[in-house]
């Protein structure tokens, strides 16, 4: 049972699920909408929302914290610089989830995430 867990594990290992993340994050972050499972789309909501409060901040510090977790130049720049000051008078609820279909090879919950 997973009653009160704090995150989805989404059948991968720790580190497989950080890269997943990751990568999900720099593509959300260059596209600013994209199409994921629903579960992948929860867990990085989750993750793409901590990112951009810690982006709010836009000083140095800001930019090494996003670094981190990004491992892109580009998506850091384009966070910092450009999305997380349209959110300075906002406290959270930075993306939105819309469920769109299922996918017709394994029925998965297919949904877009975008960014507000």
């Amino acid at each position: 049972m997973r009653h009160r867990h704090g995150y989805r594990k989404l059948g991968r290992t720790s580190s497989h699920r950080a890269a997943l993340l990751k990568n999900l994050a720099i593509a959300l972050t260059k596209e600013e909408r994209i199409e994921t499972t629903l579960p992948k789309a929860k867990e990085l909501r989750k993750y793409y929302e901590r990112l951009i409060t810690k982006a709010k901040k836009g000083d140095f510090n800001a930019h090494r914290a996003v670094f981190a977790k990004l491992q892109c130049k580009y998506s850091t720049k384009k966070l910092v610089e450009e999305i997380a000051p349209r959110y300075k008078d906002r406290n959270g609820g930075y993306t939105r989830i819309i469920k769109t279909r299922i996918r017709r090879g394994d029925a998965a919950e297919m949904a877009i995430i975008e960014i507000v």
